[in-house]
């Protein structure tokens, strides 16, 4: 971040830029007829006295109005720079005017620029990771058939088979990422009973492991407002989540309650939790707790990603905390009725 200095200032205090110029023009004024006045009462000549007096009216006027312009000035200098890449740059707002005020804009501006920069670089590395790892699982199979080395059995298609699929379901979830980012995805709501979207969810996922057991406790009667599909989606993706991070044996809870102003459903499971730090990130793309992307275990950190996508454009909201008495995560997402 470019270092700002505090430069000399005497209007900043002022709340409006037009008091702001009524005051260089008393302050020129008063400096002038001071400048005349001390000149004659030292018997300067009033021609010189007059000079003066300009002299020392131009010289107020340019100290005041040097810190007026100076935050304009920051701002093309951090314009210029932020053009060439740098999104580091911050301004002085110290002003109380206007001109404070689209400096204020102006370094929020610059924060979430250099806030988005972060993201897409981060976005193109994980991206090209995730994409590098099964390529070149794919092409050393390849290569191993067409050298002879390896004989095109079952097993080597299937290998290969399962290569392409993740790398289909990487790029489908980028592209769903993608449109709900850009609000390219409606969805179409419509009253839904909760525990058969429960029931239904849990379903799917319970093949993924079948040493986990998934159990519903949903209250009786409960209807949510939204669209089936990407709530079906949602629940889909937490469950998986849950089920991946579960100890063989473990359980995996999902509770439906009414709350104000909608309905709550909350996925628990017993698995090694998340870092209290970290809670708040699980839901960032390619964002993975273990971080262990070499070994191709679980999915590509873009699922939580997209559930917080579905359930922000249903106007709800998605929260993780941790289990209490015990190890595990509880996600936790309240949709409006």
């Amino acid at each position: 971040m470019a270092a700002r200095q505090l430069r000399f200032r005497p209007l900043d205090w002022v709340w409006s830029i037009k008091v702001k110029l009524g005051l260089v023009v008393v302050g020129a004024v008063v400096t002038t007829v001071g400048a005349i006045f001390a000149s004659l009462v030292l018997g300067v000549h009033a021609r010189f006295a007059f000079a003066l007096g300009v002299v020392v009216s131009l010289a107020a006027i340019q100290l005041l109005a040097h810190g007026m312009v100076l935050p304009l000035r920051e701002m093309a200098n951090a314009t210029r720079a932020m053009a060439d890449g740098d999104y580091s740059q911050r301004v002085t707002e110290t002003a109380q005017d206007e001109v404070g005020s689209l400096a204020r804009s102006f370094n929020t501006m610059a924060s979430q620029l250099e806030t988005a920069e972060r993201q897409r670089r981060e976005l193109v590395a994980n991206v090209s990771h995730e994409l590098r790892t099964p390529i070149a699982a794919l092409r050393a199979r390849l290569e191993n058939l067409a050298d002879g080395v390896e004989q095109p059995d079952t097993e080597a298609i299937a290998a290969m088979l399962a290569g392409t699929e993740r790398l289909s379901r990487l790029v489908d979830q980028l592209l769903e990422l993608s449109q709900f980012e850009s609000g390219a995805i409606r969805i179409d709501p419509q009253e839904f009973k909760v525990v058969e979207a429960v029931e239904d969810a849990a379903a799917e996922v319970q093949p993924v492991r079948g040493d986990v057991r998934i159990i519903a406790q949903v209250r009786d009667g409960l209807t949510g407002h939204g669209d089936p599909e990407r709530i079906h989606e949602v629940l889909t993706n937490v469950l998986c989540n849950a089920v991946r991070h579960s100890p063989p044996g473990g359980q995996v809870t999902v509770r439906g309650a009414p709350a104000p102003g909608g309905i709550r459903i909350e996925i628990s499971d017993e698995g090694p939790g998340v870092p209290p730090g970290q809670l708040d990130r699980i839901f960032d793309r390619f964002y993975r707790v273990d971080a262990a992307r070499e070994s191709g275990a679980g999915g590509a950190g873009l699922g939580l990603a997209i559930t917080r996508s579905i359930v922000e454009l249903h106007g709800g909201s998605i929260r993780a905390q941790p289990r209490q008495r015990s190890s595990g995560c509880v996600i936790t997402f309240d949709l409006p009725t």
